[in-house]
């Protein structure tokens, strides 16, 4: 199994910027991908951006040029660096490792954008 702890979340004014960490532990394999997701309240979970094993990205049209994906494979961690935050980039932050159709969630983590 692989249980994934995020960090990073908080309160910010628009324009301004979050990282969020996502640490993976557990049987981890060398070929996997890892997920941002978020679900702001009352809206469906929506990929954020995604990254796999060799570094390969994909983000949604929303956050294109605003947020970056990248990882640190020797600590296991993702991370997601947000910029120019918007109001709408309010929500809860989920990351998500699959591999060889295995599957694990994060616990989450709070998003907030307001002034």
């Amino acid at each position: 199994q692989v249980q994934l702890v995020e960090s990073g979340g908080g309160l910010v004014q628009p324009g301004g910027s979050l990282r969020l960490s996502c640490a993976a532990s557990g049987s981890i394999f060398s070929i996997y991908t890892m997920d941002w997701y978020r679900q702001a309240p009352g809206k469906q979970r929506e990929l954020v951006a995604s990254i796999t094993s060799i570094g390969s990205t994909n983000y949604a049209d929303s956050v294109k040029g605003r947020f970056t994906i990248s990882r640190d494979n020797a600590k296991n961690t993702v991370y997601l660096q947000m910029n120019s935050l918007k109001p709408e980039d309010t929500a809860v932050y989920y990351c998500k490792y699959m591999s060889l159709g295995y599957v694990s969630w994060g616990q989450g983590t709070q998003v907030t954008v307001s002034s």
